[in-house]
């Protein structure tokens, strides 16, 4: 033991001169460790020099001697060997410095002790950090394997059992080391761990071929350290780390081990409560877009194709090194395009069924009524009406009107009924505006009612609390009929308003929509829907650069939306995680 670093100079100084004015004059006092002096008055520094004529009296530490107090004459000359006092303070002294000894190792301990006590708590710190940043199950799964593996503890392997809802038995989770090669996952049918789950207390095993409950199930591993994972309560499942050593735990790796398992426990059940959450949302989530869209068998499926669709082209734009070298999706980014496109036409709901389904410019009935008054027309000029009728009601189921149709309709409308003195037109106005509507089969009121349903979209889904991740949700459905030209609703914003996902959004959303059939057009083939788009890109009204980059890819796009359409899980649904 170096004395030195024990005892220190403000401490031996007033000691020693308290022993000087103890002896009589002519007497020296030197503090010996085991070879050489650590601090004298009056003596030599060297024993060698000091006078044979000593008194001496040992001290200790710990029940150890540790050194000497050496009381010699300062010369020959001086005091009898006959003295008594010296050997008295000698003894003063040692006792004296058994005390400051003691005092030392025990301020030195308790230092000690509060320097590990502080790198646990730094420790258990970093780990409740890394435990609690998420509510995903297997993110926190790995940061608890992540601690075990940070050099605190000596474990070579361990894994995760997690139970499956109420069932008794523990299933493989997670896992480091070689527990593959091992088969490590057969611990789970031992007897031991049986023992341990029932328990619901961690232990050590420091020799398994010692314990009766151990029947080698794991060749090869020679101890393990076992803690229960525990959340509100109740038990979730347990933690095994193991050694190919034995005798490789000890009561403070337990100690740890216990402390990050109980904030593990909490975080885990903290996540599998998120998770279900979320697969109840999910689920929700999913019956309201397919009741939207179940409410014409013509948009049967189009959220869900234009939520995968969103993500496929996002998928692209993240890879992107052209013109979207900065752009950069998480799969939480990918998450909420997916429920915007999920969602996005759920104001629909409060469009009347019969302009959401409207399938021709005038109702067959009415139609029926105009062929009547032509009939009498006819009747009363014997001009044939058959043919125009026929042309009537090809233009009444028509996406566009040519000028010969508007012709037609003009023409038609100047032919009257005239009876008993009353006059009825044989194409009403009302009749004539809803003919010679330019592009598909809604009158203007009409049109106001469908373009509402954006806005009708944030009303209704304003009030559902998403996670705070999807902040730009609403904005995305509302403005993804919306262009960039200015043209677009329900706001007629431009550009520079409109963000990278509504116009991810509005792109896949008109591809869907004109590659399927609906009840005013025929379904246009994938090359002629692409050329749609890209006129509309030409004209201004479509993002340029995400229109190329869907046509360049629509077989990856195409193929990636089908694949997600095979899964039921949602990690399945968003793929990979975004690169860094």
């Amino acid at each position: 033991m170096d004395l030195k670093r024990l005892l220190r100079n403000y401490d031996l100084g007033p000691l020693l001169e308290t022993g000087m004015k103890l002896l009589e004059p002519g007497w020296g006092v030197a503090i010996v460790g085991t070879e050489n002096v650590v601090a004298c008055v009056g003596l030599s520094n060297h024993l060698h020099e000091i006078s044979s004529v000593r008194f001496t009296s040992a001290f200790c530490c710990n029940e150890r001697q540790v050194g000497t107090i050496l009381i010699a004459p300062q010369g020959i000359s001086h005091a009898s060997e006959a003295a008594k006092s010296p050997q008295l303070v000698a003894d003063f002294l040692a006792q004296s410095l058994e005390l400051l000894l003691q005092q030392e190792s025990a301020r030195r301990a308790l230092a000690s002790d509060t320097l590990q006590k502080y790198r646990e708590l730094s420790l258990l710190h970093r780990a409740t950090v890394g435990l609690n940043t998420s509510l995903r199950l297997r993110d926190v799964g790995k940061a608890l394997l992540a601690e075990c593996q940070s050099g605190a503890l000596p474990a070579e392997m361990g894994m995760i059992f997690l139970r499956d809802g109420d069932s008794e038995q523990a299933d493989p989770f997670y896992s480091f080391g070689p527990t593959m090669d091992l088969e490590f996952e057969m611990i789970a049918k031992s007897v031991l761990f049986e023992g341990i789950m029932r328990g619901e207390k961690g232990e050590i095993l420091n020799d398994l071929r010692q314990d009766p409950r151990w029947r080698d199930e794991v060749p090869g591993i020679r101890a393990l350290l076992t803690a229960p994972l525990v959340a509100a309560d109740r038990l979730v499942g347990a933690l095994v780390l193991a050694t190919t050593h034995p005798d490789g735990f000890e009561a403070n790796h337990l100690q740890y081990v216990s402390t990050l398992t109980s904030v593990a426990g909490i975080a885990m059940g903290n996540a599998v409560h998120f998770e279900g959450v979320q697969t109840l949302m999910k689920a929700l989530l999913q019956a309201l877009a397919t009741a939207i869209d179940a409410r014409d068998p013509f948009t049967a499926g189009h959220s869900h194709r234009v939520a995968r669709l969103a993500v496929a082209l996002a998928k692209l734009v993240h890879d992107d090194t052209n013109y979207f070298h900065d752009v950069h999706y998480s799969s939480s980014d990918l998450a909420e395009i997916f429920y915007a496109g999920l969602l996005h036409d759920v104001g629909k709901i409060g469009i009347r069924e019969q302009v959401l389904t409207k399938s021709s410019r005038l109702p067959e009935g009415q139609l029926a009524l105009i062929g009547m008054r032509m009939a009498l027309w006819s009747e009363v000029t014997g001009i044939p009406w058959q043919d125009d009728f026929e042309r009537l009601k090809r233009i009444n189921h028509s996406d566009v009107i040519t000028r010969d149709d508007a012709a037609l309709v003009t023409d038609l409308s100047k032919n009257e009924l005239k009876a008993y003195g009353s006059c009825v037109p044989v194409l009403t106005t009302d009749e004539i505006g809803a003919l010679l509507i330019a592009r598909g089969n809604l009158l203007p009121e009409e049109r106001q009612e469908i373009e509402r349903h954006p806005t009708e979209s944030f009303r209704i889904l304003q009030h559902i609390p998403f996670p705070r991740n999807m902040n730009n949700l609403l904005s995305t459905i509302t403005q993804h009929h919306e262009r960039l030209d200015g043209s677009g609703y329900p706001t007629g914003l431009k550009a520079p308003e409109i963000s990278l996902s509504a116009r991810i959004l509005m792109i896949v959303d008109i591809y869907d929509a004109v590659t399927m059939e609906r009840h005013y057009k025929p379904a246009l083939p994938r090359e002629k829907a692409l050329l749609v788009l890209e006129e509309e890109a030409g004209l201004g009204k479509l993002d340029k650069h995400l229109v190329d980059l869907l046509s360049s890819n629509i077989d990856d796009v195409e193929e990636d939306a089908l694949d997600m359409a095979m899964h039921q899980d949602f990690d399945a649904i968003l793929g990979k995680d975004a690169k860094a």
